[in-house]
């Protein structure tokens, strides 16, 4: 699909491109659109993404580790293993559509919200967040620790089976989310319960 690294893609629009295994390591993309189209096993390590959409999107094995993400739209997307391990995201809105195996470890998040959709096996530990939500959302399993999580806002979501609630220092959670999860906080803690 690309044939070197490095490449620079100014609005462009890709429409039902199938990018399966395609290499963009490096590449740059401003004011483009990914409408329909798919990522299966693409790399785009180290990609910069500026004033972006990916709408209607589908994908197995997406690769961004330490890539940046800034004011882009991602909307009803099916993403699934997607590694964006070191990434930077600014500005970002994921809107519908459901992602699995999430890779943010070491991530820096800054003004990113998730709407109304479904996130399994969220990795969020060592991120630096600074603003963060996720409204209307459900959230499984997703992991916490040796994160700054400044304007962590999960008041919003539906969490089932979270990890690393003791290091989720800074974050904002209702008071129904903290009752709910009460029993999980005392094993975390190494509190026992009696009844």
């Amino acid at each position: 699909m690309f044939a070197t690294r490095d490449q620079h893609h100014d609005a462009v629009r890709f429409e039902g491109t199938d990018f399966t295994r395609a290499h963009a390591e490096g590449h740059s993309f401003l004011e483009c659109s990914v409408l329909g189209g798919t990522l299966d096993e693409a790399h785009l390590e180290g990609s910069r993404w500026s004033e972006c959409e990916w709408e209607r999107v589908g994908g197995v094995g997406v690769t961004l580790a330490e890539a940046s993400l800034v004011e882009m739209t991602i909307e009803g997307c099916r993403l699934a293993a997607v590694s964006a391990w070191g990434s930077t995201w600014r500005d970002v809105t994921v809107r519908g559509g459901k992602v699995d195996f999430l890779n943010l470890r070491g991530a820096r998040l800054k003004d990113v919200a998730f709407v109304d959709c479904v996130v399994v096996e969220l990795d969020l530990q060592e991120a630096a967040v600074d603003g963060l939500t996720f409204e209307g959302c459900t959230l499984v399993s997703p992991t916490f620790g040796r994160g700054r999580y400044a304007a962590l806002d999960l008041s919003g979501a539906t969490l089932r089976s979270p990890v690393g609630l003791a290091g989720l220092k800074g974050a904002t959670m209702s008071r129904s989310q903290v009752i709910d999860l009460s029993d999980a906080f005392a094993a975390e803690l190494g509190i026992v319960v009696a009844d």
